[in-house]
């Protein structure tokens, strides 16, 4: 069922495996959810799951987005964001509003690491930036969640085998 409101968004229900996980997002270290919320809102407002992929390595870099509102709900694990020159530790069950502009590093995530990124408009830019200040070394996965890790993205990359 699909209805129109005034605003002309349309009604959406996106249910578990109805969109798969993408290893094409943004970053290649990360597993992208697509909620159906950008089609809906015709481009409006983008919602997605994030999870993670590989270790953590480099990180995302220091980038802002040109976006005007962007919000991060951890729903598994945690992530290790710098924010300007704060180092912001992000649990299951935190929420971050992440303001227009703000520069922003994600440099350590947990391997059960998931959250809900929502941002206006769905086809945000994102800008290299220059560092405010250095970055803490990422905290080594156990090599049991590499291989769990590795695991998932063979799957992902060859679903039949699975």
């Amino acid at each position: 069922m699909t209805a129109s409101s005034e605003n002309g968004t349309l009604f959406s229900h996106v249910k578990e495996g109805d969109t798969p996980w993408r290893s094409d997002g943004l970053r290649d270290f990360f597993l992208y959810r697509d909620l159906g919320v950008a089609d809906a809102t015709h481009g409006r407002v983008i919602a997605h799951l994030v999870k993670a992929n590989k270790p953590p390595e480099e990180g995302t870099g220091w980038h802002r987005h040109v976006a005007d509102f962007q919000i991060v709900l951890m729903t598994k694990g945690w992530a290790k964001f710098m924010y300007e020159d704060q180092e912001t530790l992000v649990k299951a069950g935190d929420c971050v509003h992440q303001r227009p502009g703000i520069r922003h590093y994600l440099f350590d995530y947990s391997p059960d690491m998931e959250y809900l990124e929502i941002v206006s408009p769905a086809m945000f830019g994102t800008v290299d930036t220059d560092a405010p200040c250095e970055v803490p070394t990422p905290a080594a996965w156990p090599p049991q969640a590499i291989a769990a890790a590795q695991a998932q993205q063979d799957a992902q990359e060859n679903p039949q085998a699975a």
